[in-house]
């Protein structure tokens, strides 16, 4: 490496430090030389690109204590976004998520997928960012993109709920339609992102599940979504929880999704939608009740089996489960303290996703502003 190289390495390492530290919270040049040991002459000639490109604005000054007025440092309400978008079994959903992690605009719409080509897919999906993008001027960084299957090397491998996308390249097919660098991911992992990134939500290691006609679960450990050496790390949809059990649509039994899926319990509560569902279940409806019961038991044995594997404290419901939380949470915590080997006296600490069904998509962009701020020679191209 010639000098010229290792200056470059080293001024966006020191990039990536400021930018991580406005991702927690703004500051000061003296603020952010205090918190990243950087001096402020190194802060002021790194800040000055980032403020002249419209990625950064410096807030007027104010008197905060004795001394000079501060002027605060944040990123700019105008500046440049990332996209999210999931394609789900029963629902497609976009995002627009700013570097500070506000989001901009959002769309979530019913849809059944199951028998969709991947041209069908994409389509719709492309017609979502055009209408969450259209007429804006801010500068769009790239789209992450979630599907609820097991993706290697840009390709989707397995997608037992989705059959139709098996084999297929929907990075590549969204950025022919959008014109955005896309990069594609399973949703699990990204609802389990989405917790990390930007704000820690639920600590450095738990477990992120979540439901629609299939159940995947993000694996978080030591702050990083643990992938498996062939991504498949985290299907607690397809583990199995009865030998024998019912024929499941990735060819074994007994699955944990064939007794916990969201389409099973609307099937077994005589419902059709899960807003319709979750009425029922506040009123008290004993066929509801009866259904969210046996859900809940079936998939506390598939996550204390998780946990017993990955030792966690943590378990988080998202996605349709974090909606029925209320009514799934004593049946799931009781088959995982009667479960969980680490049990005893530490209980297993059950969540509710405040992200609810919008973990997914936020991930999906968040993988996009994190590799941004981690690579911020992205934000000059």
């Amino acid at each position: 490496m010639t000098t010229v190289d290792h200056l470059r390495q080293v001024r966006l390492g020191n990039l990536r430090t400021v930018l991580l530290a406005l991702v927690d919270r703004p500051g000061s040049r003296a603020d952010l030389a205090a918190r990243t040991g950087l001096t402020k002459a190194t802060l002021s000639n790194l800040t000055e690109p980032l403020l002249a490109g419209g990625i950064l604005v410096e807030e007027p000054a104010t008197l905060v204590g004795m001394g000079r007025p501060s002027k605060p440092l944040r990123f700019h309400p105008a500046g440049p976004v990332a996209v999210g978008a999931e394609i789900n079994v029963s629902h497609l959903a976009v995002e627009t998520l700013g570097l500070d992690g506000e989001t901009l605009e959002r769309r979530l719409v019913p849809a059944d997928m199951r028998k969709a080509t991947a041209d069908e897919v994409l389509d719709r999906i492309a017609g979502l960012i055009h209408e969450v993008t259209a007429g804006s001027e801010r500068r769009l960084l790239g789209a992450g993109l979630a599907i609820p299957g097991v993706v290697h090397d840009g390709v989707i491998v397995r997608a037992p709920n989705l059959p139709e996308l098996v084999g297929t390249r929907l990075a590549e097919g969204l950025g022919e339609r959008t014109g955005l660098d896309i990069q594609l991911d399973n949703e699990a992992n990204l609802a389990a992102l989405a917790h990390l990134w930007p704000r820690h939500l639920a600590g450095e290691d738990f477990v992120h599940v979540t439901a629609d006609v299939g159940i995947g679960a993000g694996v978080v450990l030591s702050g990083e979504v643990y992938r498996g050496v062939s991504g498949f790390a985290g299907e607690l949809g397809h583990v199995v929880i009865e030998r024998n059990g019912i024929l499941c649509t990735c060819g074994s039994r007994g699955c944990v999704e064939r007794y916990a899926g969201l389409d099973v319990i609307l099937r077994e509560a005589g419902r059709r939608r899960l807003d319709s569902l979750r009425k029922a279940l506040e009123a008290g409806d004993q066929k509801a009740v009866d259904a969210a019961r046996k859900a809940g038991e079936a998939l506390g044995v598939g996550i204390a089996t998780l946990m017993n594997l990955f030792d966690v404290p943590t378990v988080v419901l998202g996605g349709s489960y974090a909606v029925l939380y209320d009514h799934l949470r004593k049946a799931v915590q009781s088959e995982m303290d009667g479960r969980v080997l680490a049990g005893g006296e530490r209980h297993s600490r059950l969540l509710a996703s405040p992200l609810g069904e919008f973990a997914v998509v936020r991930g999906a962009a968040g993988l996009i502003t994190r590799r941004a701020v981690q690579q911020p020679e992205r934000l000059f191209a």
